[in-house]
């Protein structure tokens, strides 16, 4: 640890040096740490707190050796517009001359002398993330202010009081000082660039912003300010609904009732305690918004960072809330945790427990599930291609509309599972942009004629998770709108197709109209009461993939689609006959182009409507003819 130099001056005052490489620490710390000044009030609270945590120890084991043991444990927090000051107050366990002078006139780790030389000889930018535990956080005061009083008396019985000065710049003096309570006052000079921080309105928000948890009362001017109760400390039966509602609407800036909250108390291989709220309603900017808060973190119920990321994974982001944990180190700026394995268990306890937090809603309460489901479904969903650690978990909580649940009520994959008959041997899906197109799309005929259950993937993330699951307890997922269906070709129609020979010939000319147009043109077994089709080959995107992809890059050409004709269907028959009188029958051929584009309209992808009307209305002139 670095020494001081102390020399003596009149009236008792001792005179100290800081040390060279102190001098460049508070350089560093005044000039390069910390990305906002209002911190420093965060720190000395943090410090006064801590004070006071350590003389309610002292008088839990020395009571007796202790000044002033009844009194009622606080911080006071004094403003002067007048002389431009600021004043911390609490009557903690205060200094002694020893600690004075280790505390507030050295540096706190002998690795801080080293790192310092190591940036004066590589030149680095200064990081405050590369600085690790040094408890210099103090220092920041002089971010605003020009000169420091510490005025201090230690909570021993025989003690003695001290005062403590410096501008920062080099020195400091420890004198004697008249005061009779136990506990600490700093006083602050402050700098004509930070006389803000004598306004009453300003320290008030700066102290609701990073202190309001802290575990003692805070007074401003002798008005309370911290009254929101730290509540994730206290015992579940012990917080009512309406404080964790009020608690949720504080943290969130959010006006409506939570859905949901979740408390916990960890012990053991990493120790924690949290309150994480659901919101009862998604943001408007959910997926747009850069900013959105998520997790305060907080230590020893002293604020640290607002929106901790490291905490939970982006598809959990939607939770709000408070991590509170004593086990976690921090960096000297307290603005940024440092990689730490103890992040990484309290990421994962974290995870585990607001999974089974919803496993339990969803088998419990599905009402409240569904509700969830509809604000947050989709942003769950994204964790199934991110957290490979929890796949199978988040796979139960995944839920979708079928075409046989109402709009907006939803199905689990087990649930569609176990509605699954013995001849069923796949599960299917058809994605698009919303319910309604979807159950006009032709590609469903065949499995509402035989009922069976088709998943509607309308979340956009949907197209990129279900595709890739392939399967799930066993059963394949296939898109209806592929030709690679495994479908029972048993007709149940009561129409009766062409007859083979017929059919070939037909789709002989099919081909040649469309030409490099389609991939393939085939007979549909999926077809009841629509003439044709398009679907995707076996290899292709999902087709609503290919959409958004068409949507993302211009250039994107996608894969060409396999025409589907349904051969029992009347206007299949009839172009079979015009084809039997003469394949290159100008109405046939304008038959199947417009066939072919009706289906590109149905699938959104007709780039050109012109033509396909003025074929549509050279058609309806030749039927309409005398």
């Amino acid at each position: 640890m670095a020494e001081t130099k102390a020399k003596q001056k009149k009236g008792g005052s001792r005179q100290y040096e800081y040390q060279a490489e102190m001098k460049q620490l508070l350089q560093l710390i005044v000039h390069s740490l910390y990305t906002n000044q209002e911190i420093f009030l965060r720190e000395v609270i943090s410090n006064a707190s801590d004070a006071l945590n350590k003389v309610r120890f002292r008088l839990l084991t020395d009571k007796d050796n202790t000044l002033e043991p009844d009194a009622e444990l606080g911080i006071t927090i004094s403003l002067d517009k007048e002389n431009n000051t600021l004043s911390i107050e609490d009557n903690g366990i205060g200094m002694t001359e020893e600690e004075l002078t280790s505390r507030l006139g050295t540096i706190a780790s002998s690795g801080t002398l080293e790192f310092i030389k190591q940036l004066q000889e590589s030149g680095e930018k200064v990081d405050s993330n590369m600085i690790g535990q040094f408890g210099v956080g103090f220092y920041s005061v002089f971010m605003v202010a020009s000169e420091v009083t510490v005025d201090t008396r230690h909570a021993a019985a025989d003690s003695k009081a001290l005062k403590w000065v410096s501008t920062g710049e080099g020195t400091y003096s420890i004198e004697d000082s008249d005061r009779e309570t136990r506990g600490t006052k700093i006083t602050l000079k402050l700098k004509e660039e930070a006389k803000e921080y004598a306004e009453d309105y300003r320290i008030k928000h700066i102290v609701n912003t990073y202190s309001n948890f802290v575990d003692f009362p805070i007074k401003v001017n002798d008005e309370a300010v911290n009254t929101v109760e730290a509540l994730w400390h206290k015992n579940k039966s012990d917080v009512k609904e309406e404080e964790l509602n009020e608690f949720y609407k504080f943290i969130s800036n959010d006006f409506v009732d939570p859905m949901g909250h979740l408390q916990l108390s960890i012990e053991g291989v990493v120790n924690f305690k949290a309150l994480l709220f659901i919101p009862g309603k998604r943001p408007p900017q959910f997926f747009r918004s850069e900013e959105d808060r998520s997790l305060h973190l907080y230590s020893n119920k002293v604020f640290i960072q607002n929106d901790c990321k490291d905490l939970l994974p982006e598809y959990l982001s939607f939770l709000k809330g408070v991590v509170d944990t004593e086990d976690l180190p921090l960096n000297v700026s307290r603005e940024v945790t440092q990689n730490s394995p103890v992040m990484t268990k309290i990421r994962t306890t974290l995870v585990g427990k607001v999974l089974s937090f919803l496993e339990d809603w969803a088998k419990k309460e599905p009402a409240k599930y569904e509700t969830f489901t509809k604000e947050f479904g989709q942003v769950i969903k994204l964790g199934h291609q991110s957290d490979f650690s929890n796949k199978e978990r988040i796979t139960e909580l995944m839920r979708f509309e079928s075409t046989i649940t109402e709009k907006e009520k939803f199905t689990s994959l087990a649930n569609y599972v176990s509605r699954m008959g013995e001849e069923q041997k796949e599960i299917y899906y058809i994605s698009g942009d919303n319910r309604e197109a979807l159950l006009r799309n032709p590609n469903l005929e065949y499995f509402r004629k035989n009922e069976l259950e088709v998943l509607l993937l309308t979340d956009p993330v949907d197209v990129f998770v279900v595709p890739g699951m392939n399967e799930y307890d066993s059963k394949p997922i296939k898109s209806i709108e592929k030709a690679d269906l495994n479908l029972d070709q048993e007709d149940k129609s009561g129409e009766e197709k062409l007859a083979e020979n017929l059919s070939s010939s037909l789709i002989d000319v099919f081909k040649e109209t469309l030409g490099d147009k389609v991939e393939d043109v085939i007979e549909s077994q999926r077809l009841v009461d629509s003439p044709a089709t398009l679907v995707a080959g076996k290899d292709a995107l999902d087709p609503q993939m290919e959409r958004m992809m068409k949507m993302m890059q211009q250039d994107f050409a996608g894969s060409k689609k396999i025409m589907e004709i349904n051969t029992r269907h009347p206007l299949i028959k009839n172009l079979s006959r015009l084809n039997m009188g003469s394949s290159t029958d100008p109405m046939l051929r304008s038959c199947i182009l417009q066939l072919f584009e009706s289906s590109m309209l149905i699938d959104g992808e007709l780039k050109d409507p012109a033509d396909f009307v003025q074929r549509l209305t050279d058609i309806m002139e030749a039927a309409t003819k005398g």
